[in-house]
């Protein structure tokens, strides 16, 4: 996540200072909203994190529009409550984004941000963009993995077969992570994979060596794409359950069995 500078040591001396400070201070306030998009499962949760963030940092930063917004949001919860509806979080934040006077609200928010030298769009989509990755990923490589642990759970495999088992796995993730197509590649040639997407077919126990460097590489790798996406991947792996495919986390290399 984008750091912004600390505004402790700072003595305000002139407008544009003050205005950093103020915008400085209203991110950081926000960084617990942002960190939600760890937990989305699905492209309409992450929007749903991205349009809160914008709305809270429009509440401290851009009052009058962001008033008009919440104007909005009061008159279609006190229909809706007429109407015998009770509107939970996600409706403000539907009704915040239906309302006509968002988009000014958005467009004021960002010529503050980039007054000051910062981009809000940007920084929300480096988020979306790893985490929408590493769901695609974690779907693709879901049935592969559903195999690997249901061989291991009734096979009472040693520490080393888990071993293998993993690697297997995070050779599978990179499948969809297109920045380590020559890692991947690599590894693959090394230990003579036949089929590139099904990592199990003529499986070379021997050749799956962890302390190899190309391993260390891909393995490096695919922790990195882990990270942008908000994962960790021996959690995932442990996991019991799959992950909620949403429509536009449907992974391209599906790993085989």
């Amino acid at each position: 996540m984008t750091e912004l500078p600390s505004t402790k040591d700072l003595i305000p001396q002139t407008a544009e200072e003050l205005s950093v400070i103020r915008f400085t201070n209203a991110f950081n306030s926000q960084r617990p909203t942002l960190a939600k998009f760890a937990t989305a499962s699905s492209l309409t949760e992450l929007h749903l994190i991205r349009d809160t963030f914008f709305l809270n940092m429009a509440s401290d930063l851009c009052q009058v529009e962001s008033n008009e917004v919440k104007s909005f949001i009061v008159e279609k919860f006190r229909s809706s409550t007429e109407a015998g509806f009770a509107p939970g979080f996600a409706h403000t934040i539907m009704f915040a984004t239906a309302s006509p006077d968002w988009g000014k609200m958005i467009a004021a928010l960002n010529k503050l941000a980039s007054d000051v030298g910062s981009d809000l769009n940007e920084i929300w989509m480096t988020l979306e963009k790893g985490r929408m990755e590493w769901l695609g990923a974690l779907v693709s490589s879901h049935k592969i993995r559903v195999t690997l642990r249901k061989a291991l759970e009734e096979g009472g495999g040693t520490e080393d077969d888990s071993t293998d088992g993993l690697m297997v796995w995070i050779y599978a993730l990179s499948l969809s992570i297109p920045a380590l197509e020559r890692e991947r590649e690599n590894w693959s040639n090394h230990v003579r994979m036949t089929v590139k997407n099904n990592p199990l077919k003529n499986y070379s126990e021997e050749l799956w060596d962890p302390r190899i460097d190309l391993w260390r590489e891909l393995e490096l790798g695919v922790k990195a794409a882990a990270d942008r996406g908000g994962g960790d991947i021996l959690e995932c792996w442990m996991a019991d359950t799959g992950v909620k495919q949403d429509a536009g986390a449907k992974g391209t290399n599906n790993a085989t069995e």
